[in-house]
């Protein structure tokens, strides 16, 4: 077999660069360690930036999104219960965000991708890549116990934080950046309707809690929790009254209490890698960096990401210029690490930290506080919250 671009991984990451791809008339293979099944079903974000709303309609994927979608145009910052609201729409000059979980956004990918012909490969079992210091790359994998080879000009990894791409990288060459926090966020989801239309971020005397959602009749919602913690520490009556009293009792009040569905904690962490590319190997999305779910910014770096990819790889194939190419991994850092910089300062301003004493918790009153009365910090924060443009 022979494509243009094999692609590694069937993530956000590599399904939005194979649409872009094919939609650009360049040739490519996804290839993906697990079946379709699995991959749409990943629990994952829901906050969709403005770059990520404009891509799926770009492919002509945003009929269901428009339909079920929430659109967003602020949302709401509270302090031990205090809550006031961040119009990022008057801020921003319109700009919104779109809640549609990422199971949606696969499952609208998937489907296309089946329509349109994209090739994806699932149940490739043990993808290697190789000879990614010469223009002769190519990557194999077993399927069904048979050895497999794709020759290819370029290899795309996008096979998130535990995968085989950034691995094939030598060490003396990658540079990695790493900030674990020490805490995690137990989340659940349950079929009730919203306490809020938008989004609550809450700093609270007793740690960080978000009320989300998935839809109007689905919720989604996150405490801040110990990483020794277990999901059976947290039955849904202890978890209910305790986000309670983290939000405050107006959002208290709108709370309704129906059985969670689905339970889990996850770890936070910052993490970025550099460079995102060497040789004939590109990296994209969590291969390449994680980000702290504070903010929502994980899949939508990642779209990020495979928008400057694409357009370098199509710039190489149509015209022959390697500018794109080469600029690659400086481009697509730029705003990795900005995004980066917004999910730490976030996380900082609204979780409770084990090491930090009294003056700490007050300087975190204090800059919540500053952001309440100042429009120029609400415009940072709106800004940075919707989606820094594209350079």
């Amino acid at each position: 077999m022979r494509t243009q671009v094999a692609i590694i991984g069937a993530g956000p990451a590599g399904l939005f660069l194979g649409h872009l791809l094919k939609q650009a008339g360049v040739d490519a293979v996804i290839l993906e360690r697990k079946d379709r099944d699995y991959v749409e079903g990943r629990v994952r974000a829901g906050v969709l930036e403005q770059i990520t709303v404009d891509l799926m309609e770009r492919l002509g994927l945003g009929e269901r999104m428009r339909r079920e979608g929430l659109v967003h145009g602020g949302t709401n910052l509270a302090s031990d219960g205090e809550v006031f609201r961040i119009d990022m729409a008057e801020l921003t000059g319109g700009s919104t965000v779109m809640v549609y979980g990422q199971q949606e956004v696969m499952k609208d990918l998937f489907d296309a991708a089946e329509a349109r012909g994209v090739n994806i490969v699932f149940d490739a079992d043990q993808v290697r890549p190789h000879d990614i210091d010469t223009d002769k790359p190519y990557v194999t994998w077993r399927k069904d116990g048979v050895e497999q080879r794709l020759d290819c000009d370029f290899i795309a990894g996008c096979d998130g934080y535990h995968g085989v791409s950034r691995a094939a990288i030598p060490a003396d060459v990658l540079k990695t950046f790493e900030r674990v926090y020490p805490f995690g966020w137990l989340g659940i989801l349950t079929e009730a309707p919203p306490c809020d239309h938008e989004l609550i971020y809450s700093n609270h005397e007793r740690g960080f809690a978000l009320a989300s959602m998935r839809s109007p009749t689905r919720s989604r919602y996150y405490l801040q929790c110990s990483l020794d913690d277990r999901i059976e520490d947290w039955p849904d009556e202890r978890f209910w009254d305790e986000i309670s009293i983290r939000l405050g009792p107006d959002a208290a009040s709108r709370i309704v209490r129906a059985p969670s569905f689905e339970k889990s904690i996850a770890p936070l962490r910052s993490f970025v890698t550099e460079p995102m590319r060497h040789g004939r190997l590109f990296l994209a999305g969590d291969a390449a960096h994680i980000v702290p779910p504070t903010g929502a910014k994980g899949m939508n770096l990642a779209v990020s990401d495979v928008v400057m990819l694409s357009e370098a790889l199509s710039e190489y194939f149509q015209e022959g210029s390697a500018a794109g190419i080469d600029g690659y991994s400086a481009r697509a850092l730029a705003r990795v690490w900005k995004a980066e910089r917004f999910s730490w300062w976030f996380t900082s301003l609204t979780h409770r930290f084990p090491d930090r004493d009294g003056f700490d918790r007050k300087m975190q009153i204090a800059e919540l506080d500053y952001i309440k009365g100042s429009r120029a910090a609400q415009v940072t924060l709106a800004e940075n919250y919707v989606g820094l443009p594209l350079v």
